[in-house]
């Protein structure tokens, strides 16, 4: 497709067309105040200097830590066969397939992508897809309340706050209420607490939404909470890291109504934040409400196989802010990512690489308690844990000089919490080693050594 930029002889003509003077003139019902003005860019430079300057800029990120960070995001060993498919131009510059009959490969990907996913998560439609974990959540939430007509979701305070507040920020500008259930000490979320917030008849709840494993690392009662939710009329969402599944209960099997989270770990390499691939699963009644597209599997005239775009909501195009959902993207090539890893690895790889984080972890927890550090909360978990480090802020900061990444202060998450400010959230995957837990163990004893001395 060729680029035609319009001349100033068309921008002029468009202009007489609409009466006006200026391009400016289009803007004039925009107060001035809130207008974009002249951008502040230093002067341009020569290529060989701009080399100079973003190879400087590139020498200012930390590599080669030893990191223990989770947290909602995680490391994972990516076969190549990922890098390797993805990297096919067909693949790597294709964009959404709207026309089926030039589409076949992108439709078959996504297609497969739902499958794999739906059998991931116990649940029967998969959309693909969103921009991150956090954008499917809130949609999830607008899901229960456009099901359910009610107005009012509940939400656990042991849900990544990153996928919490984006979901107050959706709620709240269509005016619904998103209310945060209390946790225990265990690190669960208060069943008591959630038991009394259904029981509300003045303000009937939407939806329920619980992580699992949840922001501390922590197992939840999923199948008690789902039928709570469900006595009370609302529907149970459950937010999920995708690897879990492989040894923990899907969605499906303990009630969820919607299965949502976030697809990095799922052959998506980390890299500043992005670009993430958001879950969203839901049960075959919920088809209706559940934004972006399906794809699915047909037959065509000559009784072939293909592959079509089978339902897909058409009202973001056209009803902008009533639309149902403003999502625009199928992060197509990251799910692309994630559907070759799945297949790659198969449901056998899946489970050694969810039971050797696992095992990491413990290891990990044994290596801190020979050092005086305990864990926050008693309740079980699976790669993920909360430590109680004195000083934690100036622990973490003090290691990170030694190269190694000692997890999340959750003092970020939780400033007011008095349990978690000196909290350190870690992490192990199947690329954690015996080496870099040993090292871990020693700089803390070092470093909490010098903090006291």
């Amino acid at each position: 497709m060729s680029y035609g930029p319009h001349t100033a002889a068309d921008r002029e003509r468009m202009l007489g067309a609409l009466a006006l003077d200026s391009v400016d003139a289009l803007f004039e019902d925009i107060p001035a105040e809130l207008r974009a003005g002249g951008l502040d860019l230093p002067a341009p430079l020569d290529e060989l200097s701009l080399a100079r300057r973003m190879e400087s800029l590139a020498a200012r990120n930390r590599v080669g830590l030893t990191s223990f960070l989770g947290a909602g995001a995680y490391r994972h060993h990516i076969p190549p066969a990922v890098d390797a498919v993805l990297s096919r131009s067909e693949f790597y510059t294709a964009y959404t397939p709207y026309q089926p009959e030039i589409s076949q490969g992108t439709l078959q990907t996504i297609y497969e992508y739902q499958s794999l996913i739906a059998e991931l998560t116990g649940l029967d439609v998969v959309s693909a897809s969103h921009y991150d974990g956090a954008a499917a959540t809130a949609e999830a939430a607008l899901m229960c309340v456009r099901a359910t007509r009610r107005e009012r979701v509940l939400v656990s305070r042991a849900v990544h706050r990153q996928f919490a507040d984006t979901a107050r920020t959706y709620l709240e500008g269509g005016r619904l209420m998103l209310e945060e259930l209390p946790t225990i000490v265990d690190g669960t979320t208060d069943l008591g607490a959630l038991g009394a917030a259904l029981a509300d008849a003045g303000a009937p709840v939407a939806g329920v939404v619980l992580g699992q494993p949840n922001a501390f690392g922590v197992i939840e009662p999923m199948e008690r909470a789902a039928e709570m939710a469900h006595a009370a009329g609302a529907l149970f969402v459950a937010v999920v890291e995708p690897v879990s599944l492989a040894v923990l209960a899907p969605p499906g099997e303990y009630g969820a109504d919607v299965c949502v989270g976030e697809g990095q770990p799922l052959g998506i390499a980390l890299q500043y934040g992005g670009p993430y691939l958001g879950l969203l699963a839901a049960r075959s009644e919920l088809v209706r409400q559940v934004p972006g597209r399906l794809v699915g599997r047909t037959t065509d005239l000559d009784g072939q196989r293909a592959y079509v775009m089978t339902l897909r909501a058409r009202e973001q195009d056209i009803r902008r802010d009533k639309a149902a959902s403003n999502i625009c993207t199928n992060q197509a090539l990251c799910a692309l990512a994630a559907t070759v890893y799945l297949a790659t690895l198969g449901p056998h790889g899946l489970r050694d690489v969810a039971a050797l984080g696992a095992a990491r972890a413990r290891e990990l927890e044994a290596a801190l308690a020979d050092v005086g550090i305990e864990r926050v909360h008693a309740g079980a978990y699976l790669n993920e844990f909360a430590v109680r480090i004195p000083d934690a802020g100036q622990v973490h900061a003090e290691l990170l000089e030694r190269n190694i990444l000692a997890g999340l202060p959750l003092a970020d998450w939780y400033p007011d919490d008095e349990l978690l400010r000196d909290a350190l959230l870690v992490c192990a995957t199947e690329v954690t080693t015996s080496d870099d837990i040993a090292a871990f163990a020693t700089a803390l004893r070092e470093v909490r050594g010098d903090i006291r001395q």
